[in-house]
């Protein structure tokens, strides 16, 4: 099993809406280093639900997946603002993950918070400039997130 942290904006789709739905395509990333952090993963792996572009951004709770490697639809759709003219269904360029809802954290983990326990190596949405939709967690780092999530 691995460990990811997947961004979303609480008011395009949160924690609370994977909550309600339970199981919920991944779609729209359309940054090929994310894409490919998309395909690496498998059934079974945890992922933590960061909440950007709000006050204040942080980790909010996990998500598993629950089915990897699904071609994303939104890229054939021309209607859609995902879609991509460049993809076609013989040769999708954008791959994505079904996630379902694990937990809802009791206090997130603030990015500030992020930011005095781990350094940017250890814990990529650290960075600055960062802004990657999808990235791996190393498995010790998993541990102290998840530590941390429930001692609060």
């Amino acid at each position: 099993m691995a460990y990811w942290l997947m961004k979303s904006e609480p008011d395009v789709y949160g924690i609370n809406d994977l909550a309600r739905d339970q199981t919920e395509l991944w779609d729209g990333v359309r940054n090929y280093q994310a894409r490919n952090f998309l395909t690496s993963m498998a059934v079974g792996d945890l992922a933590f639900f960061y909440h950007s572009n709000t006050k204040p951004p942080g980790i909010v709770g996990l998500a598993k997946i629950v089915e990897a490697n699904v071609v994303d639809p939104t890229q054939f759709d021309p209607t859609h603002k995902y879609y991509d003219a460049k993809s076609s269904p013989d040769k999708p360029r954008w791959r994505t993950v079904v996630v379902g809802y694990v937990e809802t954290f009791p206090t997130g983990i603030t990015l500030d918070q992020l930011k005095d326990a781990f350094s940017p190596e250890d814990l990529w949405v650290v960075r600055r400039g960062n802004r990657l939709s999808v990235m791996p967690v190393a498995d010790a780092v998993a541990e102290r997130l998840l530590a941390m999530a429930r001692s609060a």
